[in-house]
């Protein structure tokens, strides 16, 4: 019979997972709000671990630096993506499948305007942010190259079509936030899985020709 761990350990690892996750919720609840409103150079530490009502060392606890509090509020899309791309009919079109895969992280940013465009106009005018959160997006294209070549039955290192096909859906979801980031306020703005869409008409007969 396999070892299992006492219950009272499992309760004890849960409540401190909770609490771990309800901290760093915190600091970047604390972070996106300070930051939005007063811009990236004028933040501090110090500021952010004080709204969030905890110390200094226990914010580096949690994020190496200011940047990776921010990219936080992003950095779980790539994930995301990939799981979405996952979940998607065997069947259905490169582009339908690529369409439904950006749109979901762009439909919760759209739907939470008043908080999103603010976090996201902040990441995209603010090089040390933008430089980090390329770097994510570099992830995310590899990330979708391997998962859309599994779909279609293709070697990502010989085929070119699953790197370029992921690289033009993650090129139409930066386009994307870059429109919606210069337009007007949250009630304004339009709307990011429109946008998409639209970005998709174009590049739907190229995605589904070479497929």
């Amino acid at each position: 019979m396999p070892w299992a761990a006492p219950r009272y350990h499992r309760t004890v690892t849960t409540l401190a997972q909770r609490k771990r996750q309800l901290v760093a919720t915190e600091l970047t609840e604390a972070a996106l709000q300070l930051l939005a409103l007063r811009g990236f150079d004028a933040v501090t530490v110090d500021e952010i671990a004080t709204t969030a009502g905890v110390s200094k060392r226990t914010f580096f606890r949690y994020f190496a630096s200011k940047e990776d509090v921010v990219v936080q509020f992003l950095a779980g899309m790539g994930a995301d993506m990939r799981a979405g791309l996952a979940a998607r009919p065997a069947g259905e079109r490169p582009s339908e499948a690529l369409l439904h895969t950006v749109s979901v992280p762009l439909a919760a940013c759209g739907e939470h305007a008043e908080r999103a465009l603010p976090v996201v106009r902040l990441i995209l005018r603010t090089p040390a942010l933008l430089a980090r959160f390329l770097e994510h997006q570099a992830r995310w294209r590899e990330e979708l190259t391997e998962e859309l070549a599994a779909r279609l039955g293709r070697d990502p290192g010989t085929d070119l079509y699953p790197r370029l096909a992921a690289g033009m859906a993650l090129a139409a979801f930066d386009a994307v936030l870059h429109r919606w980031s210069e337009g007007g306020d949250s009630e304004a703005a339009e709307d990011p899985a429109a946008l998409i869409g639209e970005a998709f008409a174009v590049l739907a007969p190229s995605l589904d020709a070479i497929a």
